[in-house]
């Protein structure tokens, strides 16, 4: 049984279509820079492995490092992508959940990339919270949604395995859900009201598996059919440029359907599960309990704590870049 509105979520999506538009050139951007950087890496080694006698070989490393160069600038750019496109995002829809009125058109990105600001400043806040926040998140679902502690059967270390996968996939956008309470908190401490939604969401984990697993279904079956989409086209192409041919083909058809996946498809999955989120623990308090389980199940639970506690009194963190900036005006 899943606790989300799918018809309600299409209609938020709908409404954010300024930010869906933003996010499909961005991410399709970075597809298109994929398949550049593979299909030249591909061509080249194809010709240098030509001339050595052993064109795919040649086809095949030349592929492999021109995708690896692209991955490298994705990850050099993932905080840029973070601040700007799905924060702003989350801000908004946040906003409407919340039946305010947002702006229409390109105004819209402004605004959401204007909430985000007045809630962490530097995009170096807003990325150090995050990738803290995925540590613990980590951590406890290893702790709490391990199948193999459910089912201590031999011989199915396959299914376990297979399962665990699932879940973990499940529980993808958790992070994006606590930035969205923070925004939606307007708390003055990002990671004070960090270290409340995890609570929250630590003592309703079981909500959040039934509907993170249902959505996860629903998301990999899509972006199945689009992998499946893009390949026949892919396999046209590989006639006008034999360096694609074989395993690169495949790895093209992944980029894509990755492509559209984050453009398209994650907008769906993550309101879903803020909608989850927003309605599980509406009128809930902390608990102390699940606070001390947090705390025992991972260290970077307590680095939260002190790093609330620096911003609180505007002292820097002394193992991280992070600092605490001067509000804007």
């Amino acid at each position: 049984m899943k606790d989300f509105n799918l018809k309600e979520i299409i209609g938020l999506i709908r409404r954010t279509a300024p930010f869906l538009i933003f996010r499909f050139a961005i991410y399709m951007g970075v597809t298109a820079a994929f398949v550049l950087a593979t299909g030249t890496g591909a061509g080249l080694g194809y010709g240098i492995g030509k001339i050595a006698g052993n064109e795919a070989a040649g086809s095949g490393w030349g592929g492999l490092i021109g995708f690896g160069i692209a991955g490298a600038a994705l990850v050099f750019f993932r905080e840029y992508l973070l601040y700007l496109v799905k924060a702003g995002h989350i801000a908004v829809l946040v906003e409407l959940m919340d039946g305010k009125d947002i702006p229409q058109g390109r105004s819209q990105i402004e605004h959401g990339r204007k909430v985000v600001r007045e809630r962490f400043v530097e995009s170096s806040v807003l990325f150090g919270l995050d990738q803290l926040i995925k540590g613990i998140l980590r951590a406890f679902n290893r702790t709490f949604f391990t199948i193999a502690s459910f089912l201590p059967l031999p011989g199915v270390k396959g299914l376990v395995k297979f399962a665990n996968t699932v879940l973990t996939l499940s529980l993808t956008y958790l992070d994006e859900v606590i930035l969205a309470y923070n925004i939606r908190t307007r708390s003055e401490n990002p990671w004070q009201s960090s270290r409340t939604a995890l609570i929250l969401y630590a003592q309703n984990y079981k909500t959040f598996l039934r509907n993170a697993v249902w959505l996860a279904l629903m998301i990999w079956g899509l972006v199945f059919l689009v992998f499946l989409a893009v390949l026949g086209p892919l396999v046209l192409l590989v006639g006008l440029i034999p360096a694609l041919a074989g395993p690169l083909t495949l790895v093209l058809a992944l980029i894509f359907a990755w492509g559209v996946k984050e453009a398209l498809i994650e907008p769906v999955a993550m309101t879903a599960l803020m909608q989850v989120f927003f309605k599980a623990t509406e009128g809930q308090e902390p608990n102390p309990e699940w606070e001390e389980k947090l705390d025992r199940v991972s260290g970077k639970f307590n680095e939260l704590k002190r790093k609330a506690s620096d911003w609180a009194t505007g002292r820097p963190a002394p193992d991280s870049a992070v600092s605490h900036p001067t509000p804007p005006n």
